[in-house]
């Protein structure tokens, strides 16, 4: 009961933030996730034997926010006008370009060296596989025509996650990943794929009246229906193999939850962990496809 009353509040909260929070205070939610999800993430890596530089990462996984923000006002930028190029390849890549250094420097005072190798790559690690991945919703909601891939990705892994819950809860009898998840089933993870599709067929059919709850006027972007299905089927994989992944590293450091943050569901890692994988393909799909834009 108390999983479905957390979802019951947190679901109608973060589609508020979507669909109304302005630019600026977007990014500072999705700042404070990735800040949050890093100290569970360095708490699971610390319990694996590593000694992550936690410190320095939550710096430099702010820092390109930071960096973002002091290019100019939030009240004379247009936030919907921001490119890629200002908040990825200008301020990312700086950022993880200068990370083996900030993480090496430090490195070299310590007494223990045995695991300095392995507690950069964690460091380095953490902010590709929780902070770089979530900014990329950033430049979803940035885009007009790519506002709408944050709807589909949020409603497409929670459709996902819920039917392979109760397929696989009531049906599942073929193990998927035994060692990592016992609980999962190939049963589930099948109706995992048809509920994303189903879902994403949802989500672009009524494009046009989800867009009207954007502060924003609605895009020209046309999905065709192959990108689509392609789109939903792509992202669920994804989607489970972020979901297993997390539950691999959990399991390698003896713990349960990543957290108890969030009454009833762990973490908040345990709650984006298929995000975290699914979040960046759907961005790569669309990049590579252009499918939300019209062809000229």
């Amino acid at each position: 009961m108390k999983r479905v009353l957390t979802a019951v509040v947190l679901i109608p909260l973060v589609l508020l933030a979507v669909f109304r929070a302005p630019l600026w205070l977007f990014a500072v939610l999705v700042g404070a996730i990735i800040v949050l999800a890093l100290r569970e993430y360095l708490s699971i890596a610390e319990a694996a034997g590593l000694k992550p530089f936690k410190w320095l990462t939550f710096i430099m996984g702010v820092l390109p926010f930071i960096l973002w923000w002091d290019n100019g006002s939030p009240v004379e930028r247009q936030f919907n006008k921001i490119s890629f190029d200002l908040l990825f390849l200008q301020n990312w890549l700086l950022v993880l370009l200068a990370a083996a250094v900030v993480f090496g420097v430090p490195l070299v005072f310590r007494k223990d060296l045995r695991s300095g190798l392995a507690s950069v790559a964690a460091s380095l690690f953490g902010l590709i596989y929780i902070a770089v991945s979530l900014s990329f919703l950033i430049c979803f909601r940035a885009d007009n025509s790519g506002k709408i891939l944050v709807i589909f990705v949020l409603l497409s892994v929670w459709a996902g996650d819920i039917a392979a819950y109760y397929v696989g809860r009531s049906i599942g009898k073929h193990k998927l990943a035994p060692v990592v998840s016992p609980n999962k089933s190939w049963e589930g993870a099948i109706a995992s794929v048809l509920g994303s599709v189903g879902f994403a067929a949802l989500v672009f059919h009524f494009q046009p009246q989800i867009e009207k709850f954007f502060l924003v006027p609605p895009s020209a972007g046309q999905a065709s229906w192959i990108h689509v299905i392609a789109l939903g089927i792509i992202t669920n994989v994804a989607a489970q193999l972020g979901d297993l992944f997390e539950s691999a590293i959990k399991r390698g450091a003896n713990i349960k939850d990543s957290g108890s943050i969030v009454p009833g569901h762990g973490g908040i890692l345990d709650r984006i962990d298929a995000l975290l994988f699914a979040i960046p393909v759907v961005w790569y799909y669309a990049t590579l496809t252009g499918f939300l834009h019209p062809k000229s």
